[in-house]
């Protein structure tokens, strides 16, 4: 019942937060915290996230945080969990770093408010319904070690216009796409390195 706290910073060597430790915290919109105590944390008036470490963003740990718009992400994260950012949907922007490898199923699926996304290199796989219901998104990055694409990743997409892909024509169509990867969607275009595809 903290009503005046605005911003909390808890330290890395944290590990746990007890239940319902920001209960009434109406004003708190800014925490920085370890991954390894993110469960707690007062999902209705989130935001602005700093992960300060760790190796992995768990599943669901960011779920329904309709008012998180900010989010930063460390070098340290791997593997960003399934569903951890569902239901975001006033997250307008959301920068991964190289060193992720893995994006779990339904990560970022309902994020209505996302109108761009930049998938890394390091990323080989995109999992199913990963960016399902991402109306506001218009422009997706694609690099070329990406070699799958998961059931339904961009369905309803309403809005998806150009999926700019970072190899050849050939390449784009070697990878291997999962039903109705792109149902629903606009009639984007996949812009290749050597030339482009209409859907």
């Amino acid at each position: 019942n903290c009503s005046g706290l605005t911003s909390v910073t808890i330290p890395n060597s944290v590990t746990s937060i007890g239940e319902s430790a920001f209960r009434g915290c109406s004003s708190l919109t800014d925490v920085s915290i370890p991954p390894t105590a993110i469960s707690s944390i007062p999902k209705t008036s989130l935001q602005t996230v700093v992960i300060t470490g760790g190796s992995s963003i768990a599943s669901s740990a960011f779920a329904g945080c309709s008012s998180l718009t900010s989010v930063a992400i460390p070098d340290s994260v791997t593997s960003i969990g399934n569903y951890a950012f569902s239901g975001c949907s006033g997250l307008t922007s959301v920068t991964i770093p190289d060193s992720v490898t893995s994006i779990g199923n339904y990560a970022f699926s309902g994020c209505s408010g996302l109108t761009s996304v930049t998938i890394p290199d390091s990323v080989t796989s995109i999992g199913g319904e990963v960016f399902r219901n991402c109306s506001g998104l218009t422009s997706v990055t694609i690099p070329d070690s990406v070699t799958s694409i998961g059931e339904s990743a961009f369905s309803y997409c309403t809005h998806l216009t150009s999926i700019t892909y970072q190899g050849t024509i050939v390449e784009w169509h070697a990878i291997t796409k999962e039903s109705n990867w792109d149902s629903s969607t606009n009639s984007y275009v996949v812009h290749c390195t050597d030339g482009d595809i209409a859907k």
